[in-house]
């Protein structure tokens, strides 16, 4: 079994929640974690940005990364939003066996 975490910014802790609840739905992902409050500082379009976000955190199926980031560009506002992929080498057997459960990836 191999977990990810997916890493992602969105507009506010509103659009991170819909967007987790959409992927949980969907069983893309297991489960997804709305961090609101987030300081962002980047580069965009020439400037540089200081703004706020919400962080979204899901985790599911390395099986099922690509599909639930497809997923992410499409419910996103964003014309380029952060998503990327995070690799889990260990933890709670028990809880890496339940995100392969719930994302309904094949054995």
């Amino acid at each position: 079994m191999a977990c990810v975490l997916l890493y992602v910014t969105a507009g506010d802790a509103e659009e991170a929640a819909r967007i987790g609840r959409a992927l949980v739905e969907e069983r893309l992902v297991a489960c997804a974690n709305v961090i609101p409050g987030v300081r962002s500082i980047y580069r965009w379009e020439g400037a540089v940005r200081d703004e706020g976000e919400a962080v979204l955190i899901a985790k599911t199926e390395e099986t099922r990364a690509e599909a639930a980031t497809a997923r992410i560009k499409a419910l996103h506002g964003y014309d380029l939003p952060c998503v990327v992929v995070v690799a889990l080498t260990g933890g709670n057997t028990e809880f890496l066996e339940w995100i392969e459960s719930e994302t309904g990836a094949p054995d």
